[in-house]
């Protein structure tokens, strides 16, 4: 990881990500009346990544990993450069990492951040948010990692209408080792839908998972799109 990339926060992983944001629409035509089994779901709705995990080999402490073949002076500075300014002293013990999302964003040029607040039991109050048809937007978010490298961080987004599946979204953001300050990472932009069918009320559920499909955050919560953005 470049050490300037690293002390200023942003979310450079220590392995290259996949900056492609996978989507997946599920109808076009959706009513506008929302009924009340979209606002949950069921396990049969949740993503093949579960029954895909890969069997990782034996799991190292970050002190381990580091003391490993450190006779080997190329791959000690493939080390020292992973790693970053990392206080192996610190956090050199677990070896579990934890990622902690520390704030949510949604951006619209033009306009002031919509500050989302992360609720404790994952449920906002609803809607968590409006947004105005046709507009453009993207989701940033800040987190820290803490204790050991986390691999295949992850973000998924599944939307629902009217109890129909009509977008599913997921985008790997990579891998990242435990540092002071928070990283930062922005979705791309995208667009909302629009039209007399688009508006109305969704339900939806996001998850930050790592290649274990161990979950860090999940939300369930509600949004609407309206004709105009709410007045601030």
């Amino acid at each position: 990881m470049d050490s300037e990339e690293g002390k200023r926060g942003i979310a450079t992983p220590v392995v290259e990500s996949d900056s492609e944001v996978e989507h997946e629409h599920y109808e076009k035509n959706v009513s506008r009346q929302m009924s009340e089994s979209s606002l949950y779901t069921t396990e049969d709705e949740e993503e093949d990544d579960t029954n895909n995990k890969i069997e990782l080999g034996p799991q190292f402490t970050l002190k381990e990993t580091f003391e490993k073949d450190k006779d080997d002076e190329s791959l000690r500075r493939w080390k020292e450069q992973l790693l970053g300014s990392v206080d192996i002293n610190s956090v050199g013990e677990s070896l579990d990492p934890d990622v902690k999302i520390l704030s949510l964003e949604i951006k619209s040029p033009g306009r002031p951040p919509i500050v989302l607040p992360i609720p404790e039991d994952g449920k906002p109050q609803s809607p968590w948010f409006t947004l105005k048809e046709g507009s453009k937007y993207s989701l940033k978010f800040s987190f820290e990692v803490l204790n050991n490298i986390v691999t295949g961080l992850k973000y998924t987004n599944t939307v629902w209408k009217t109890g129909m599946k009509v977008d599913s979204s997921k985008q790997m953001i990579g891998a990242f080792s435990p540092q002071s300050e928070p990283y930062t990472h922005e979705m791309p932009e995208d667009t909302t839908p629009s039209g007399m069918f688009a508006r109305g009320s969704y339900s939806a559920r996001t998850k930050f998972l790592d290649d274990d499909n161990k979950c860090y955050l999940e939300i369930n919560y509600t949004f609407d799109i309206k004709k105009e953005w709410l007045a601030t």
